[in-house]
Parts: structure tokens; C-alpha cells; sequence
């Protein structure tokens, strides 16, 4: 037992030395474009950081085997270099970029071998404290220590350096800065370059000397972009984000504006109809008959399943609209609280004879639409069952909410988009469980048709301020 434990000790105190080195080395590299400082963060999940602490924005590239991140912190730049890499000038940009390569392959070179020094050094003093007559004798815990030093090292070695796969990178920021974060959002979807030149937009041109290009095309210059929401709950306080984000574009609002869509709640979040240039909202549980009225008076497009409300209560009879030239139809949600019944809760269970419903009133619309509405997924069960056995020959996204979990699903021509809980589920759920503000952007092109480019999907944590967003690609097989 004595000497079972001696040699764990050793073993622990070793891999213990080595993780404590890793984490305790960083670097600083001057490349032509600015000066980076480079460091490894084990306890992790495994990913290389690209930040910028200037203006408190970064991307995370989930691309390291093992739990430890690699942080790229950009601590000075060199605006004269930059301009002229923007400009097509005479700066290289491919040599710039190896000089980046061959800077972190050179820090994690020296990491490596210090983190393998620093846990044979930390070995070799337990072994030499813990020697006794009775335990094993030293040689054997020195090489045990050099064992497990060296099994460290091919660790390393085997797990750490990135992986050049990047297809899901996570933009982030923290505390008042995530009005940038969402602005920068709203420039990556105009960006006319590839996923590099994307992150150049944002981080002055330090990504794209790290990570060669992922081969995708590009989104093409001043593509449309239109943004998505969904589940407010009566979150006001969330109202700034959502307004920030939607700016000057097209907002598809899926529901649940309200909690019980009561004449005071209208009041409050009628500013909802402020967001964005054109507002297109379909009702979710949450909401109300007289809410769906109120809307259409101001002027919004409040969609049902027999056409556009208006005011006054009836439809127009055109189920398809056309929306700064996209083809849009929204299925009111069927347990929608009514006035006549004092804005009673209908639950949120959704009976198979509904999901048939909704699957016919789907059906004949499958070929003339492009963006489909309707609060609940499980709604629109058996007709996404539909879709994905038989695709529509035309790309067709379907916007809905009600879960409040973000996530974006693709079945041949057919995507379907949450944005998650843009109220971070209630102004109650933020105080009891702490939910995301979640909201999605869609950049997408409309000529010669209807081809959704891209996808991002937004979360802001509402009690310290850090966003991040994750970019899909949707033009792409994978």
C-alpha cells in the first residue's frame, strides 16, 4: 500500500507539474501586422481563442483535442499594415499569415517542452521527499516520474496543436460590450469575402493569419440580411437587443410577445413594432386575439392561416405575402388565449388532429414559399416528417420558437431556425433560472431566387452581459 501511494503521488505530482507549467507560459510574437501574446488555459473545453482585448470581442474555434485552450490574444496592431492588407496592398497576407502559423507552432513547441520539464522537476522533488526504507526505492519513482513526464509530452504533442477544421466558430464579448458584439454580427452577414476575410471584418485581419480558409464560398457583397425572434414573454429589458440587432431590416417575430396577451401587456411590448423595418409576427400561446388586432392596427404584418390580419379582426385571404421580396406565409398558433374567454390558458399541448392541420394547410404551399412561420415546433411535427422524406425542389425555412432553446436543423432544401428565447424566457425566468437571450440572423439572397446563405445564431447571458454566436453555413453541403 506504502508503495502504491508513493508512486500515485509521484504520478499526480508530475501530471499536476505539467498542467501548472502549460498554463503558467505565455509568449508575446511581433508579427507585421501587430503583436500577439500567446498562453494556454488547461480545464477547458478544448478550443483555439482568438481575442481582442481593445474592444473586448473574440472568436472561438472548437478545434483542440484536448481540454485546454489556446488563447491568441491580439495586444497591439499596426494600423499602417492593416490598411494596406484591406486595401490589397503591398502587405502579404499569405506571409503574414505564416509568420502567425509559425509563431504558434513555435510557442507550442516551447509549451510543450516546458510543461514536460515542469512536471518531471515537481516528479523528481516528491519522489526525492517521499523516499523511505520502507517505501519503493528511488530510481523507481525517477522513472516513474520520467514515465509520466514523457506520457505528458506525447499527450501534448497528439492533442494540442488546432485541428483545421473550422466550420463552427462562437463569437463572443462581455459586459457592455455587447452592443458591438451585435453589431459586428450584422457586418459579418455583409461580408463579401470568405469565412476569413469574414473574422477580418471584426478582428483586423489577426484571424485569417491563423487559420487558412475553410474553402466555403463567399456570401456575397451587400447580401440581405432579416433577423429572427421569438418568445419575449414580456422582457422588456431585452427590447434594446433585439432593436440594436433588427435595425434597418426585416424582423420575423414567432410568438409569445406576451404571457397572456392581456390589454396591459400590449402596452408594454407595443414597442415591439418599432424593431426593424418591417415587423412579420405570428401569434404563439403566449399570446392573444386582441394583441394579433393591436398589431395589424399599427400597421404590422400579423400573419394567420387564411391570410394578413387586419384590424378589425378578418384577413385579406392571400395566405403567401410578399416581404421585401421574400414569399411568407405564418400559421396562427391554435392555443392562442381569446378575449371572449378571459384570456384563458389553452396549455401547450398540441393534439395530432392540429398537427394534421397544419401538415394540410402546409402541403399545397410547400412549392410557393420561401419562409415559413409557426410558433411551435411540435406543430409542425408531421409536416417537417413530410419534408424531410420528400424536400421541396426550392429551399424552404421554417422560423419557429416556443422551446426557448436555440438550434438550427437541415433536411435537404429545408431548414428550420429557433432563435431561442429572446426575453431569456420571461422576466420570472430570469430570476429563477437564468435563461439566454437568444435571437438568430439569416443573411440570404434573393435573385434569381430565394437561397439562405447563412445562419447565426445569438446568445447573451442576461446577468453578466457575455454574448456569443454561432455562424451555420446553409449554402453548403455539411
Amino acid at each position: 500500500m506504502r508503495t502504491a501511494l508513493t508512486i500515485l503521488l509521484v504520478v499526480v505530482a508530475t501530471v499536476g507539474g505539467a498542467t501548472t507549467a502549460l498554463g503558467t507560459f505565455p509568449r508575446e510574437h511581433r508579427l507585421d501586422v501587430g503583436t500577439v501574446r500567446l498562453s494556454v488555459d488547461p480545464g477547458h473545453r478544448g478550443a483555439l481563442d482568438l481575442y481582442v482585448p481593445l474592444v473586448d470581442w473574440g472568436v472561438r474555434f472548437p478545434v483542440v483535442r484536448l481540454p485546454v485552450r489556446i488563447n491568441v490574444d491580439v495586444r497591439s496592431v499596426d494600423r499602417e499594415a492593416v490598411v494596406k492588407l484591406a486595401g490589397s496592398g503591398d502587405l502579404d497576407p499569405a506571409f503574414v499569415r505564416g509568420q502567425a502559423r509559425e509563431a504558434l507552432v513555435s510557442f507550442l513547441r516551447l509549451a510543450i517542452l516546458v510543461s514536460v520539464l515542469g512536471g518531471l522537476a515537481l516528479g523528481v522533488l516528491v519522489a526525492l521527499a517521499a523516499r523511505s526504507d520502507r517505501g519503493p526505492r528511488l530510481r523507481t519513482t525517477l522513472a516513474v516520474a520520467a514515465v509520466t513526464a514523457v506520457a505528458c509530452g506525447v499527450a501534448l504533442v497528439v492533442g494540442l496543436p488546432p485541428r483545421s477544421n473550422v466550420d463552427t466558430p462562437q463569437y463572443y464579448a462581455n459586459g457592455p460590450e455587447v452592443p458591438t458584439a451585435l453589431r459586428a454580427l450584422q457586418t459579418l452577414g455583409a461580408s463579401a469575402q470568405t469565412l476569413d476575410d469574414e473574422i477580418d471584418e471584426q478582428l483586423v485581419g489577426i484571424a485569417r493569419f491563423v487559420n487558412a480558409p475553410a474553402g466555403r464560398a463567399p456570401l456575397g457583397d451587400g447580401a440581405p440580411r432579416l433577423t429572427v425572434a421569438s418568445d419575449l414573454h414580456n422582457n422588456v429589458i431585452a427590447l434594446p437587443a433585439l432593436e440594436r440587432a433588427a435595425r434597418g431590416g426585416l424582423l420575423l417575430f414567432a410568438g409569445d410577445l406576451t404571457d397572456r396577451g392581456s390589454p396591459v401587456e400590449q402596452t408594454l411590448v407595443l414597442r415591439i413594432a418599432r424593431a426593424g423595418s418591417e415587423l412579420v409576427f405570428v401569434s404563439g400561446n403566449h399570446d392573444s386575439d386582441v394583441l394579433e388586432r393591436k398589431l395589424a392596427r399599427t400597421g404590422e404584418i400579423v400573419l394567420t392561416r387564411s391570410g394578413r390580419l387586419r384590424g378589425n379582426g378578418t384577413t385579406d385571404g392571400r395566405v403567401v405575402q410578399r416581404v421585401v421580396g421574400l414569399r411568407i406565409a405564418g400559421y396562427d398558433d391554435p392555443l392562442k388565449r381569446l378575449a371572449r374567454e378571459d384570456y384563458a390558458d389553452n396549455g401547450a399541448t398540441y393534439t395530432p388532429a392540429e398537427q394534421q392541420r397544419f401538415a394540410d394547410w402546409l402541403a399545397p404551399l410547400r412549392e410557393k414559399v420561401d419562409v415559413v412561420m409557426v410558433h411551435a415546433p411540435a406543430l409542425a411535427q408531421i409536416a417537417l416528417q413530410s419534408l424531410r422524406d420528400d424536400p421541396p425542389d426550392a429551399p424552404l425555412v421554417l422560423v419557429v420558437g416556443h422551446s426557448h432553446k436555440p438550434g438550427l436543423e437541415r433536411a435537404g432544401t429545408v431548414t428550420v431556425i429557433n432563435p431561442g428565447s429572446v426575453g431569456g424566457g420571461g422576466t420570472g425566468n430570469l430570476a429563477e433560472a437564468g435563461g439566454d437571450i437568444g435571437l438568430a440572423r439569416m443573411t440570404f439572397t434573393r435573385r434569381p431566387s430565394f437561397v439562405p446563405r447563412a445562419a447565426d445564431l445569438v446568445q447573451i447571458d442576461p446577468g453578466d452581459g457575455e454574448a456569443q454566436a454561432s455562424r451555420f453555413r446553409l449554402d453548403s453541403e455539411g
